[in-house]
């Protein structure tokens, strides 16, 4: 038997590809999955190079168990991204390759049951003729199946599964009423150059608003680019950004019958608002040209869309950061919406940035890439700056007289000294507009970016806090379900009678969450319909879809919302927003807390008035002249971004410098420290750190979680280059290093 050698990289904290013996009839190629034996275990890796040598001693290699032939060898142009990725964020190949593809993918026990034939349901022209009668006139979940149907030549029945709770059950009946075909569809039997679908122009809705001469002047700018172009689209809250989108899409989807599009979006919730609107104005594609990809999907079905997207079925596919990484073949077109979120940036494994990776992939494939938001990420602001990005600007909003909302600023301190009270945290002038407002019959919004009940259950007496036993931090108190929780490791426990210190029995809440709010309200504002989305309330998979669903419906007369609520919404009746303390990031040790409440506040301010009417903000403060509200006032993001710039470049720091962090756990503190110390020598010894900073080791803010104390150490240069090649450098002596149970390196760090 003839034999190459295959190097194939693993899911793996080593940095190094393994090579394996391969049979020359399985035919291996680079990009293609394999099984091999790696120890006492069966995994699957992935294909790197193929060679007619290896260094490895013959009698220490081992043999290949199988190719997975079923699936395409991934791309040249995606492996390029993975070695990029993998090169930047100083991990292993297989570290950010294996992670990327479905779970399914990495079970090769699953490969052939999960690329057979899948099934699919076709409408009968009885169906067609009988469906619309049959349909109770409320029953939407039937009405959106019943659609889905029509729309698409074969509706797969993962795809049913998501319009209708009971779909297979419903399904089977109407397929025994003749109205609709079960059949079969092979997902690899089509490919990119193959398909035929319908055209981008074809499939738009027949009335489109009519774009305004800044959106079109975008539009024509994304259009008009034939090779790599980074655009930063910074536009006001409600100025029509995902218009601008939709027709940069339809436009390069009209131009190029094979085209792939990429959207990324921070949140799995904006995804179902996004998903609607595509396949709205995409209505003639079929089911699986407009794909979604993010963690909150069933495994199946994400690895089914997953395979779509690879084999060029997904013409568009939308997903949060985990979709940079798909395998787009035709990839033509990359939007990045909210491009400033922080959750673009992973926290744990592979630590990369989706919105990073997105324009170096864009720039490796010669195409746009459109970085959407009303506040910019300083980063990108100073690349426009430079030149290295094109800005374009929407500067009103796109709904014809729609204003932005005046922003009025409620001293708390001035509140006090006059002898108004308030109403569990709501001030007087608040509650007074909350009312207005509902008398108006339109809707109101409240944000307080803290859930559960309160933050901390004390006892006045002692002094006593509830704690975490497990963590170096207060347990919040959730009264709904009358429990203590630890929101950094989960511990839980039952609300305690009396003060186990002393045993005072009037022990009471300090500081106040969503819960709160929400009970404050039904007295504050009474009759008013009072609805509260936050991660406690929307823990059941399509909960959030459903209850953003009632605020749209108009059943809802006061939205007490976390940030899930403060961005890319577009509720039409909401007229009033009221912000609650805000002010404890303003004293963060965090460089970026005041950015990132900046554009927290824009972001929920921009909810109001989005219809055209008169929309209010009020924003309880007790440092209303603090400069941040000022700016807020005055929507001046662009005074506030040159102003956070110019105390950056003083202070040399980030997009000025360039950072990585290490962070090290271990079973006592002492340990931790220790081993970043050691870490910090072996650093300052090698040759190229002449250009590095380094500072102390120290604590993390929340120092203990799990019983594991961390710590970090941070590092920075003036070039990126030299702390890239430093990074490389120290790598080895990082993993001699003993002592502590993990520690993680992270480029570019968001939380520092």
């Amino acid at each position: 038997m003839s034999f190459v050698f295959v190097r194939v990289a693993l899911d793996h904290p080593l940095p190094t590809l393994f090579d394996y013996r391969c049979g020359v009839e399985l035919a291996p190629a680079p990009g293609m999955l394999v099984e091999v034996p790696f120890g006492k275990r069966q995994v699957v890796g992935l294909i790197v190079e193929v060679a007619t040598h290896s260094d490895v001693a013959p009698d220490r290699l081992r043999t290949v168990e199988r190719l997975c032939h079923a699936c395409p060898a991934l791309s040249e142009a995606w492996l390029g991204l993975v070695a990029f990725a993998a090169d930047y964020y100083q991990r292993g190949r297989g570290e950010v390759a294996l992670p990327a593809l479905p779970q399914a993918l990495r079970d090769a026990s699953r490969w052939e049951r999960l690329l057979a034939p899948a099934e699919g349901y076709r409408l009968l022209d009885a169906g067609a003729a009988a469906l619309p009668a049959a349909l109770p006139p409320r029953a939407h979940a039937l009405r959106r199946l019943a659609e889905a149907l029509a729309q698409t030549t074969l509706l797969p029945v993962a795809q049913a599964r998501t319009l209708h709770p009971k779909a297979s059950a419903v399904l089977m009946e109407w397929q025994a009423r003749g109205w609709v075909a079960l059949e079969a569809v092979d997902l690899c039997a089509t490919s990119i150059a193959g398909r035929a679908l319908a055209s981008a122009s074809a499939s738009v809705a027949p009335a489109l608003p009519t774009l305004t001469a800044e959106q079109q002047d975008a539009v024509d700018a994304i259009r008009s680019a034939h090779d790599f172009a980074p655009f930063l689209l910074h536009g006001v809250t409600g100025s029509g950004k995902t218009e601008v989108y939709l027709r940069a899409l339809a436009a390069l989807l009209d131009a190029q019958p094979a085209a792939q599009a990429l959207v990324l979006v921070p949140e799995i919730n904006l995804t179902p608002q996004f998903e609607a609107a595509f396949r709205a104005r995409f209505a003639a594609f079929e089911a699986q040209a407009i794909v979604t990809l993010h963690s909150g999907l069933a495994e199946g079905e994400r690895a089914r869309n997953w395979l779509a997207a690879h084999l060029g079925q997904a013409r568009i596919v939308l997903g949060t950061r985990l979709a940079v990484l798909a395998s787009l073949p035709a990839l033509a077109l990359i939007v990045v919406d909210e491009e400033h979120d922080p959750a673009y940036k992973q926290q744990e494994g592979l630590r990369y940035s989706a919105r990073d990776l997105a324009v170096w992939r864009a720039k490796q494939r010669g195409i746009p890439v459109v970085l959407g938001s009303a506040t910019p990420s300083l980063e990108s602001w100073w690349l426009a700056d430079q030149g290295r990005y094109k800005r374009l600007a929407l500067t009103r909003r796109a709904v014809a007289d729609a204003v932005l909302p005046s922003v009025k600023l409620v001293d708390l301190e001035e509140e006090r000294r006059r002898g108004r009270g308030s109403v569990e945290g709501l001030s007087g002038p608040l509650v007074a507009a909350l009312n207005s407002c509902l008398k108006r019959g339109e809707q109101s919004l409240v944000f307080l970016n803290r859930r559960g009940y309160a933050p901390q259950l004390a006892c006045d007496a002692c002094g006593w806090v509830a704690g975490c036993p497990r963590c170096s931090a207060y347990v919040v108190l959730h009264k709904p379900e009358r429990a203590l929780r630890c929101h950094h490791c989960g511990w839980e426990a039952r609300i305690p009678p009396a003060c186990p210190e002393c045993g005072n029995v009037d022990i009471a809440p300090l500081g106040r969450g969503t819960q709160r709010i929400e009970e404050a309200l039904a007295s504050a504002v009474p009759g008013a319909r009072v609805l509260r989305i936050d991660a406690d309330s929307t823990r059941r998979k399509g909960s959030a879809q459903a209850l953003f669903a009632d605020v749209h419906a108009g059943e809802v007369d006061i939205l007490v919302g976390t940030q899930m609520i403060a961005k890319g919404h577009d509720f039409q009746r909401v007229s009033l927003v009221g912000v609650l303390n805000a002010d404890t990031a303003l004293f963060s040790h965090d460089f970026r807390a005041s950015e990132r409440l900046f554009a927290q506040l824009m972001q929920v301010s921009g909810r109001a008035g989005r219809s055209g009417l008169p929309g209010e903000v009020l924003v309880q403060t007790r440092y209303p002249r603090h400069a941040l509200y000022q700016a807020l006032a005055r929507h001046d993001y662009i005074g506030f971004a040159n102003a956070t710039l110019a105390e950056r470049r003083d202070a040399h720091l980030p997009p000025f410098v360039y950072q990585a962090l290490l962070r090290a756990e271990g079973r006592t503190l002492e340990a931790a420290l220790a081993f970043l110390q050691h870490a910090a020598a072996a650093l300052q010894a090698l040759p190229s750190a002449e250009r590095i900073t380094v500072y102390d080791a120290v604590p993390l803010t929340i120092v203990k979680v799990m019983h594991v104390h961390r710590a970090q150490l941070l590092i920075e240069s003036a070039s990126r280059a030299a702390l890239q090649a430093t990074l490389r450098a120290w790598q080895p002596a990082l993993r001699q290093q003993k002592g502590v149970l993990r520690w993680n390196l992270e480029v570019d760090p968001l939380d520092i």
